[in-house]
């Protein structure tokens, strides 16, 4: 029978075996504790959270902060005007809360649309 193939019945109980190479005198062995690998985990931080904000200034129309709010940051029309009255009277909104990438793409975003319609809207964005 070639070498490596057990018989039926028997594959369980026949498992060939491979000679190891002797270990040299110098190689540590389990007990010298040299040469121990450590394992170490990974944590994965959540990603810091920032706030975007809109400012109230006298001169964007109300309609404006509105269709913003609707376009960018995916608000229905009550939330919008919820959020635009918010502004209006307090000076100053949350219009969410996102990774940094998200919330700079939103601000410069708004910011754009503001220059191209002569709005001096502003929109920032802070750390949570």
């Amino acid at each position: 029978m070639p070498a490596g193939i057990a018989p039926r019945g028997i594959a369980s109980a026949y498992v060939p075996r491979l000679a190891s190479k002797p270990r040299s005198p110098s190689a540590p062995t389990d007990g010298d504790r040299a040469g121990t690998a450590v394992l170490t985990r990974t944590r994965t931080r959540k990603p810091n959270l920032y706030r975007v904000l809109i400012l109230n200034d006298d001169y964007t129309p109300m309609e404006f902060v509105v269709h913003v709010l609707e376009r960018f940051f995916n608000k229905d029309r009550a939330e919008a005007t919820r959020i635009m009255m918010h502004v209006h009277q307090n000076g100053v909104g949350e219009c969410g809360v996102f990774t940094y990438e998200v919330a700079e793409t939103k601000v410069t975003l708004v910011m754009d649309l503001a220059r191209k319609h002569m709005h001096p809207l502003q929109c920032v964005m802070e750390k949570k």
